[in-house]
Formats: C-alpha cells, sequence, structure tokens
C-alpha cells in the first residue's frame, strides 16, 4: 500500500474516531444543536471550534512548506468564486443535515455501529451521488 493511501486511511480512522467519541455521529445529537428555538444542545460549537484549533496549526505549517510529506502537491482548494452549483448544494446538503442529523462523515462513521438510520443515509448519499454523476458530469 502507498504512503499516500495509508496516510489518507490513518486521517480517516482519526477523524471517524474523533465523530464517534464526541457523539457526533448520533443524529439526535446533531438535530439538538440545531434546535436553537427548543432543546439546544451546543456540544457540536464545541466539537467545531476544537477541530478549528487542531487545523489552524496544521494549515500554518502547510503555507510555510513547498509539499507534503506523502505526496508530489498540496491538494487545496483554490477557487473562491461563488456559482449556482454551490449555493443549490449548500442547501441540499443543510436540508438533508437537518432533517437526518446526518452529514457524510458522520453517517459513514456511524455505519461502524451498524445503524439502519446510517446505512439508509449512506444508500441514499450514494444513489444521489450517482444520479448527479449521471445527470451533470457527462
Amino acid at each position: 500500500m502507498q504512503k499516500t493511501t495509508l496516510a489518507a486511511l490513518a486521517s480517516g480512522l482519526l477523524f471517524g474516531l474523533g465523530l464517534t467519541i464526541s457523539g457526533m455521529v448520533n443524529p439526535a445529537k446533531v438535530l439538538a444543536f440545531l434546535d436553537i428555538a427548543g432543546d439546544w444542545d451546543p456540544t457540536l460549537a464545541f466539537v467545531m471550534g476544537g477541530a478549528i484549533l487542531a487545523a489552524f496549526p496544521a494549515f500554518q505549517w502547510a503555507k510555510r512548506h513547498g509539499r507534503p510529506f506523502f505526496a508530489e502537491k498540496w491538494s487545496l482548494p483554490d477557487r473562491t468564486d461563488i456559482d449556482t452549483k454551490l449555493v443549490i448544494g449548500s442547501a441540499l446538503f443543510g436540508i438533508g443535515w437537518g432533517l437526518a442529523g446526518f452529514c457524510p462523515g458522520p453517517a459513514l462513521a456511524a455505519l461502524g455501529l451498524a445503524t439502519e438510520q446510517a446505512l439508509t443515509f449512506v444508500v441514499a448519499m450514494t444513489v444521489g451521488a450517482l444520479v448527479y454523476r449521471y445527470m451533470f458530469e457527462r
């Protein structure tokens, strides 16, 4: 297995572990965060804050170094424009997140818990991605 694949696997496992430990694989916890008018649970805000605190030094380090350890170049986003596809995609993401309490990362991590909700979400997400690819990336 290549170094880049191992690094990606390790990163994904660490991310999934963090999501699981923080409780973010529980859709009820995420929906409670979104319920600002009801029984609001601020836990997700602390998880996001912790992620920002952990990622910020890494991004600063990346800016100062010419290339990553296990790849030829950095793979960072370079687009800054806001187009219709971005707005529609963001709205669909937000609607799905608000309805299901899952987004892709936590849903994949929750598959390890073998919940029916996670499986249903991941199947629907996969079908949606395939439909998008079939309709728009031909």
